[in-house]
């Protein structure tokens, strides 16, 4: 059994940035899980993983949280079974309080810029800052550029502008994963990496919805044509 912040459509969000080690303190999903752990801790076993996953679920707004796998078993196990038992009379220390995601939450993708925004904002060194906005611009005009890669790529293929427009309305459910996995492959080796450029996993499934329904080897033909940047 797994539980995911996200379904597959969308991406988890990023939320509580520590600006004194500067950095995201987690996912919503995540911090959400954590609390309602420590609220019922040291009484582990009051929890199933099911009233657990539905509780958390509730509290995460950001994003729709998903559960896969076989349900039969462990669905129905208190959490002490995983996390271990200790007790009701173990020894406890006043909780810290509860993090929340009241402040301004991020989608994964875009956490790298959110960031480079938020040391300029910080930022009292003008060198520093000029450097941070010049990064900032480089990333703004690349995320364009991508999309415009990704409708270039679809037109070529498909021959028609009305299904570009098809092809990027919305994730489809990946039917051929050989094709998709050779066409992204394709894309990070010629165009943009996911590492590098983050923001770019917004736009890729245009590329999954393609190969739904045209032939891999077109498709990244179209992919070596237009990625010359």
């Amino acid at each position: 059994t797994a539980h995911t912040a996200s379904n597959q459509k969308e991406s988890s969000y990023a939320c509580v940035f520590d600006e004194e080690l500067h950095v995201y303190l987690g996912d919503c999903w995540s911090l959400n899980w954590m609390n309602n752990t420590e609220q019922i801790f040291p009484n582990l076993d009051s929890e199933t993983v099911e009233q657990q996953y539905e509780i958390v679920k509730k509290m995460t707004n950001e994003s729709h949280a998903s559960i896969f796998g076989d349900l039969t078993y462990i669905y129905k196990e208190p959490i002490s079974v995983f996390m271990g038992n200790p007790g009701k009379d173990a020894e406890t220390s006043e909780p810290a309080p509860a993090r929340t995601c009241r402040d301004k939450t991020t989608a994964t993708p875009d956490v790298m810029v959110e960031y480079l925004k938020k040391m300029r904002d910080m930022s009292n060194d003008m060198e520093e800052s000029d450097r941070l906005d010049q990064e900032i611009r480089y990333h703004t005009f690349t995320e364009g550029k991508v999309q415009e890669i990704l409708e270039q790529i679809s037109h070529q293929v498909t021959g028609s502008w009305d299904m570009v427009e098809v092809f990027s309305r919305h994730p489809e459910t990946i039917e051929h994963p050989g094709c998709n996995k050779d066409v992204l492959s394709a894309f990070f080796s010629q165009c943009y990496k996911m590492q590098t450029h983050p923001y770019i996993t917004k736009y890729l499934y245009r590329l999954t919805n393609l190969c739904n329904a045209y032939n891999g080897e077109k498709i990244v033909s179209a992919v070596n044509d237009n990625c010359n940047h």
